[in-house]
């Protein structure tokens, strides 16, 4: 599920585009929140689906001032690479990381990965705010669409 934002704000100020996309898992939030936190383990799954297997890597200061850097090659042959600082981080319950591609550091944006129990397994809720514009919102969209689904495959 996505809700999109981007339209004008009250008073002729601009809202940032953002996303919000739920996804519910079957996994025990600790074992979800290790699937972000533990660099082999989100090089396994991270990055849209058009990913070239075996390219992934990542390292993870999993801490708040933390930096995290993940890179990855796509099937096409581009060369992408996003980091980040941690700027909250609630064991098996919340992360919120700064944003911005290797290729356009000044387009820095904000990620929220919620997690809450639910049932026998975890609903996730991730948010990704301050976009440059629509189009990289849209971009994003697609990106975090893949991710979550291989997300929700390594959980399997």
């Amino acid at each position: 599920m996505a809700v999109k934002s981007g339209a004008a704000g009250d008073a002729g100020f601009i809202t940032r585009p953002s996303l919000t996309l739920k996804r519910r898992l079957h996994a025990e939030p600790a074992k979800v929140y290790a699937a972000w936190t533990d660099p082999q383990k989100i090089a396994r799954w991270f990055g849209p689906a058009s990913v070239k297997a075996g390219t992934e890597r990542a390292s993870i200061d999993a801490r708040v001032g933390g930096r995290y850097h993940v890179s990855f090659d796509m099937e096409s042959g581009e060369h992408h690479e996003v980091g980040g600082v941690y700027r909250e981080l609630v064991p098996n319950q919340l992360l919120v990381f700064s944003w911005a591609w290797h290729s356009t550091p000044e387009r820095e944006s904000l990620v929220t990965v919620s997690l809450k129990p639910d049932g026998d397994g975890t609903l996730l809720t991730l948010t990704h705010e301050q976009f440059f514009d629509a189009a990289a919102r849209d971009g994003h969209e697609r990106g975090w669409n893949g991710a979550l689904n291989k997300l929700r495959d390594f959980l399997a």
